[in-house]
């Protein structure tokens, strides 16, 4: 087992030391640890395995730099780049070399150190990878710490200065807790290069949910993984959702997604809470998997407690949807942006038009958009649906347009089926 400290051993480095003795002790005399100073200045000690100078000096974008005239922001961009470069060479190193295969990284620092190593870790590692950090800024606003990734945060409710009876204790935790994820990755990794051999192997896809496409979803779900060699990994749409899902595309980790809920959309243009930003559906038109694209959701963008909204949307039509979100009913005009976005990812990014279907449930895009139902805007609804065909007229992606509201039973198991029907997937017997 092989895991890797990430620190700034200028400031911490008695902490870290701590955290490397405890790891050893947990990992038995078989545990291989691997100290990364990615400090200012640097450090000798015995322990540090990679100097900062050698990160500066060999794995810089510029070995002439002179990271001591750095400002404080810019010292960390800079040793991200120096420390992605090592561990991307040492992960690459593992496919040569098995027995230098690493199964965790960790990292425990202030606000500083927490940017720097999430920084690598989300830039170097995939998802499902063991990684881990002992911050003082967990307890916060841990969204541009984690972003879309699986990076588990671990509060250091004191600061990481001097290793007193409490920090002991969190290091100590942190430590079991990396341990037992690396053993566990590693048996994992083990088992699944033993079995994947001649095994058939369950196609993957991606589903995006809302509360409000529930039903749907859930019903999708249970018709291809109840059908089909498919297994569904469903993405809540709350910005880092979509993200994750994307990141999972990029990583050749999905082999088709069914994009029913492209609410997030919404809240990019309109300034909502949950947006995936600017390059939602970019990354599965490109991979040119199959792909089916709907507009689940487009009923809304998202804000959090009533009191939260914007002053310029507080005569907009609103719903609590429970007491820390709101949402706001798109307009027709906003419809009309939503859709023109949809058009315009697929014309500029799609790889593999054959592969690309788009669907449009015309009875009611959400549970709340049907008739007599609170955000029921028939011109809206409207302006979405009459974008998105006359943008996709003179191309070769299909376009259908059902009658049904998106939960509709059937209209989940058909849309299902067109996925189906682009994919190469056996059915179960």
């Amino acid at each position: 087992m092989h895991i890797v400290i990430f620190g700034t051993c200028d400031s911490k480095l008695d902490e870290l030391l701590y955290l490397r003795a405890q790891i050893v002790q947990l990992g038995g005399k078989d545990c291989k640890v691997t100290l990364v100073d990615a400090g200012r200045s640097p450090v000798q000690h015995e322990a540090i395995t990679v100097s900062q100078d050698t990160l500066t000096s060999k794995y810089s974008p510029d070995s002439s730099q002179d990271v001591n005239k750095l400002s404080r922001g810019d010292v960390i961009k800079h040793m991200i780049t120096c420390a992605s470069n090592w561990l991307k060479e040492a992960l690459q190193k593992e496919k040569d070399e098995p027995s230098q295969a690493i199964h965790g990284v960790i990292s425990a620092g202030g606000t500083g150190g927490t940017s720097l190593s999430s920084g690598v870790m989300k830039d170097v590692l995939p998802i499902g990878f063991p990684k881990l950090i002992v911050s003082t800024a967990a307890s916060g606003d841990t969204g541009p710490i984690v972003g879309e990734t699986d990076i588990t945060l671990t509060y250091s409710v004191v600061d990481i200065a001097g290793t007193n009876s409490l920090l002991k204790t969190i290091l100590s935790n942190a430590a079991g807790a990396i341990v037992g994820m690396a053993q566990a990755y590693e048996t994992r990794s083990k088992s699944e290069a033993a079995t994947s051999s001649g095994s058939k192997q369950r196609k993957r896809v991606g589903l995006t949910m809302f509360g409000v496409t529930t039903p749907c979803v859930d019903k999708i779900r249970e018709h291809l993984e109840g059908k089909y060699e498919i297994e569904c990994f469903v993405f809540h749409c709350t910005g880092h959702g979509g993200k994750a899902m994307e990141r999972l595309v990029e990583q050749g980790e999905l082999d088709a997604v069914l994009d029913v809920t492209t609410t997030e959309i919404c809240d990019y243009l309109s300034g909502g809470v949950m947006s995936a930003g600017e390059h939602r559906l970019e990354a599965t038109l490109k991979a040119g998997i199959p792909c089916i694209i709907s507009v689940g959701a487009t009923d809304m963008v998202n804000f959090g407690p009533k009191g939260t909204v914007p002053e310029k949307y507080r005569d907009r039509k609103l719903y609590e949807h429970n007491p820390t979100v709101t949402l706001m009913r798109t307009s027709p005009e906003e419809c009309k942006q939503i859709g023109e976005f949809i058009v315009q990812k697929i014309k500029s990014a799609a790889s593999d038009t054959a592969k690309v279907q788009v669907v449009l449930p015309k009875g009611g895009v959400s549970m709340i958009a049907t008739p007599d139902s609170p955000f029921y805007d028939a011109q809206a609804d409207e302006a979405i649906f009459s974008t998105i065909k006359n943008g996709l007229q003179n191309t070769d992606v299909q376009l259908v347009e059902d009658n049904r509201a998106i939960n509709d039973e059937g209209f989940a198991v058909d849309i299902a089926e067109r996925l189906v029907s682009i994919m190469d997937v056996a059915s179960r017997r």
